[in-house]
């Protein structure tokens, strides 16, 4: 029985010898993190799963009650106590962020690293080779998946559809060679290519044709819009090419 007071539920999930529901553990730490007691039921089979969804007509485990009402699911229950639900189709910044903010901090360590200091050109260098090496990194985990979005806006993949294949490739390898300081002669036409070919299609797309399409910048799963941060990317690439050729 509960004591005066006492926060208490109960929460079915999925524990079997092949099989851990993680969504059953982020319910059941919830629920502990917000004071209650609970009374942490295993479904331990398939059969055992089954019956339950049967029983209580639900499609999907964990399911938590509380005080003999149902609250439902993972996703149900933040709702429940009045937490922000992710929403799979939203747009969002964070993959970008999350990119700039480490390779800048990246570029800085180098910086400290090499040169005793964070306050250098060669810092700025970095920032940029390495953001293009992070960005053409998440393009290269679903390449066909990048390539099809690409070919939503980009000017020369819809005139050469391979292109869309080969400018992550590019963009890898001209990141590379700008964090190493080699091969300049190489690095930079390559940038400055695929650079002033992406500014041009975005601008193109988003300013003249007004089309409100998602960016392949940071892979094709992403929900950026296309716009600013695309363009920014391009615009950097080429910044760094014609920096490289006066600075080296």
């Amino acid at each position: 029985m509960a004591g005066p007071g006492e926060k208490r539920a109960t929460l079915y999930r999925m524990v079997m010898e092949k099989h851990l529901c993680p969504y059953g553990l982020q319910s059941l730490h919830l629920l502990r993190s917000r004071g209650y007691t609970v009374e942490d039921r295993w479904l331990k089979t398939r059969a055992e799963t089954d019956a339950f969804k049967a029983q209580h007509d639900v499609s999907t485990t964990p399911q938590t009650f509380i005080g003999g009402e149902r609250i439902g699911g993972y996703d149900d229950l933040r709702r429940y106590f009045g937490l922000k639900v992710r929403d799979p189709d939203a747009t969002s910044y964070r993959p970008v962020i999350a990119v700039f903010a480490i390779t800048a901090l990246l570029a800085l360590a180098l910086s400290f690293a090499n040169f005793g200091t964070i306050f250098t050109m060669r810092a700025g260098e970095w920032f940029i080779s390495l953001s293009m090496c992070a960005l053409a990194m998440l393009k290269l985990q679903d390449v066909g998946k990048f390539a099809t979005m690409f070919l939503g806006y980009d000017l020369l993949a819809q005139r050469w559809v391979p292109y869309g294949r080969i400018y992550p490739f590019a963009e890898a390898g001209a990141g590379i060679l700008m964090t190493a300081g080699a091969l300049t002669w190489l690095s930079v036409p390559v940038a400055l290519f695929i650079g002033t070919i992406g500014a041009v299609s975005v601008f193109k797309a988003v300013y003249i044709d007004r089309r409100e399409l998602k960016c392949a910048c940071v892979g094709g799963g992403s929900n950026v819009p296309l716009g600013f941060i695309s363009l920014t990317e391009n615009v950097m690439m080429v910044a760094m090419a014609l920096w490289m050729v006066f600075a080296h």
